[in-house]
């Protein structure tokens, strides 16, 4: 197949010299993104209609399972990516679908929540607490969310909120990350492979245009379920559980799935400790430590490489 050449190539030639430095420093491998683009291989899932390779699951998750036994970090990176563009590929956001094609955008999921001294809110099988509210035709997003892969370095984030109207189901949005008033922490104490950025994200609150709705709204659900989830749970596999350190109770990805060792994805035991009763928890910073703007992609972005 011509993408494990393209692969092959790129993991010879860039990720695996940056590998070492990248968990040693917990540098993120954006030399990596930037080569996976160039090579066609962020796009691999994009339809050809829009320039992408047109692939599916089983080739996405050879890219992250050959690229993570090289580099974990730019494997998990990948996972988040993947399972986030095919979120957009089955609603049709054709400007992201474009612009991952060409190799110039990296997208990532916010749709973990949760709080020191509570048990880890994780979608699809929990309501979440963001909030979307509509004027015209500008919308207010404002929430949280916690273990973001490659938050201050994705291009867009798949983001899930309450529905705008009616009590039931939750509403994605792809939230650019340049987008004001986006931003990360100064102290993100994030988890996840060294070097992949995985951190909180905030709203506080983000505007965005009403169009950056994926699918309808309420309807978030239903994409996570038939789409998300069984990518992530392909994607997770394929990087591997111990490289994601699930056996420590830690979806990194925000599945909310049962994970080695006995515990959920929350941290909670068989005995029902949550995670101030075991290993420790990622702490919620302050308003005093929040970073506003550093969640905007960095300035050596893939679009001026």
């Amino acid at each position: 197949m011509p993408y494990r050449s393209s692969l092959s190539a790129v993991l010879a030639d860039v990720v695996a010299p940056a590998a070492e430095v990248t968990a040693r420093e917990g540098r993120f491998p954006r030399s990596a993104v930037t080569a996976l683009g160039r090579a066609g291989l962020l796009g691999l899932t994009v339809s050809p209609e829009f320039g992408g390779g047109g692939l599916g699951l089983p080739e996405a998750a050879d890219v992250v399972a050959r690229t993570s036994r090289v580099c974990p970090a730019t494997g998990a990176v990948l996972a988040s990516h993947f399972a986030a563009v095919a979120a957009v590929e089955s609603c049709g956001a054709s400007w992201v679908r474009g612009e991952v094609a060409a190799g110039r955008h990296l997208a990532g999921l916010a749709l973990s929540e949760g709080g020191p001294g509570h048990h880890e809110m994780e979608v699809p099988y929990g309501m979440p607490s963001s909030a979307a509210t509509r004027f015209a035709d500008v919308v207010a997003l404002r929430g949280r969310k916690r273990r973001v892969v490659a938050a201050g370095e994705a291009d867009s984030y798949l983001w899930s909120s309450r529905p705008i109207a009616g009590p039931d189901g939750l509403t994605l949005w792809v939230v650019p990350a340049q987008a004001p008033d986006l931003f990360v922490p100064a102290r993100p104490g994030g988890g996840g492979p060294g070097g992949s950025a995985t951190s909180t994200v905030c709203a506080d609150p983000v505007l965005l245009p009403a169009d950056a709705m994926l699918g309808r709204d309420g309807g978030g659900l239903d994409i996570l379920m038939r789409t998300v989830r069984p990518w992530l749970l392909e994607l997770r596999a394929a990087v591997g559980a111990d490289v994601l350190g699930l056996g420590l109770g830690t979806d990194v990805f925000g599945l909310g799935e049962k994970c080695p060792g006995g515990k959920d994805a929350g941290g909670k035991d068989a005995g029902g400790q949550g995670p101030g009763a075991g290993g420790p928890d990622e702490k919620e910073p302050g308003d005093q430590d929040l970073a506003r703007g550093s969640a905007c992609r960095h300035v050596d972005s893939l679009a001026s490489t």
